[in-house]
């Protein structure tokens, strides 16, 4: 029987991630929430909602909360597949569920999700330019021909969830990430996916500044 686990890397989202876990449960009942030094009860609110919280006594940035995450569900037995989503209310639990499908029908070991595979994201223009910018980056860098190379909402099958090992603990992880899945070259796929901006998910992190920062750190780092 096929059992999917949600990491969800958590700081100081007390106001949303209840209604994030809580959308989620209606259709993946194992979601844990990696909690990195929150000090606005994040971590009641997500226990509240259903979730296993797992803490980091301060805060080590979203890689090291991913990779804390991912090793927690590898650690129940009947784990098949992870999926990663972030805390702030962006992605869309459907999305994720078609992500696993793809899966559980073996059309790959990785479901990338990508904004740029349909029409509806609503991005500003100079955003789109920073992160297709880093998608060529990243392309040129594994020969990974992705549009989408800094996307939180990935599903993966045990196998690839367990040959992860994410050290770079802030935003560089997502490089890090598909610099990793090109020396494993597993069977992947892109599948597009809604990241709905909201003024609460910029101030966490999606704002134009933050894209402009992963650049940079693309290039020079």
């Amino acid at each position: 029987m096929n059992r999917t686990w949600i990491v969800i890397p958590m700081y100081n989202e007390a106001t949303v991630v209840g209604s994030v876990i809580e959308d989620l449960r209606r259709v993946f009942p194992h979601v844990v929430c990696v909690d990195d030094g929150s000090r606005d009860g994040s971590q009641d609110a997500a226990r509240a909602a259903g979730a296993v919280v797992v803490q980091h006594p301060i805060n080590l940035g979203q890689g090291a909360a991913l990779q804390t995450g991912i090793e927690y569900a590898l650690s129940d037995p009947g784990m098949t597949s992870i999926v990663t989503f972030d805390a702030d209310g962006q992605h869309r639990v459907v999305d994720a569920q078609a992500m696993v499908a793809r899966l559980e029908a073996s059309e790959a070991d990785i479901v990338l999700g990508s904004r740029f595979l349909d029409n509806r994201t609503q991005i500003s223009k100079a955003k789109r330019l920073v992160l297709k910018t880093a998608a060529i980056q990243s392309r040129l860098a594994t020969g990974m021909n992705l549009t989408d190379a800094h996307n939180g909402l990935r599903a993966m099958n045990r196998d690839v969830a367990s040959r992860l090992h994410l050290t770079q603990n802030r935003m560089a992880h997502a490089s890090e990430l598909v610099n990793q899945l090109a020396v494993m070259k597993p069977h992947w796929v892109e599948h597009p996916v809604e990241i709905i901006y909201t003024d609460y998910s910029k101030s966490k992190g999606q704002s134009l500044l933050n894209s402009v920062n992963i650049l940079a750190e693309l290039f020079f780092r």
